[in-house]
């Protein structure tokens, strides 16, 4: 069954903790399409994740680069998947359907809780998605940054 796990940013933003999460997805050789709002969102995080520490390398494409469909992670803020992943990754607004959700073994999303539109949306999906036969799975983040289990459905 799907599942469509859902990170309530609180003390750290996107930048500080997706690349740990995707650096989990590439340990498991799971391919991963970041879902961004905006293309210019898309282009920042494309240009954080080559710097964001630098003992580490997150192999990844943007979309409008070529080879998508090799890229481990691939970057985009429009709904095309050229690389077929196991995990769509949902950031800063960008939305998707319980229908394209379930074909992924997980969906990702990962909202701001300072942002009073990005919670609303957030809690919308997870009512579409309670409703519907997918497993949904509520992370909260921790004061040291890490994430605890709150809630889950289906």
């Amino acid at each position: 069954m799907a599942e469509v796990l859902f990170y309530h940013l609180t003390t750290r933003p996107l930048e500080q903790a997706a690349p740990s999460i995707l650096e989990k997805c590439a340990e498991r050789n799971w391919k991963v399409t970041i879902r961004c709002g905006s293309p210019e969102r898309a282009a920042a995080l494309d240009r954080h994740l080559w710097t964001y520490r630098d003992d580490s390398f997150l192999p990844h494409g943007l979309s409008g680069q070529g080879n998508g469909a090799v890229q481990p992670i691939y970057i985009t803020a429009g709904d095309e998947k050229p690389n077929v992943p196991e995990i769509l990754f949902l950031v800063d607004g960008a939305s998707s359907t319980v229908d394209e959700m379930a074909v992924h073994m997980r969906t990702l999303l990962m909202f701001d809780g300072h942002d009073e539109d990005a919670v609303a949306g957030a809690r919308k999906v997870w009512k579409d998605v309670a409703a519907s036969d997918l497993k949904a799975i509520y992370w909260a983040q921790t004061e040291e940054g890490g994430w605890a289990k709150r809630a889950e459905s289906g």
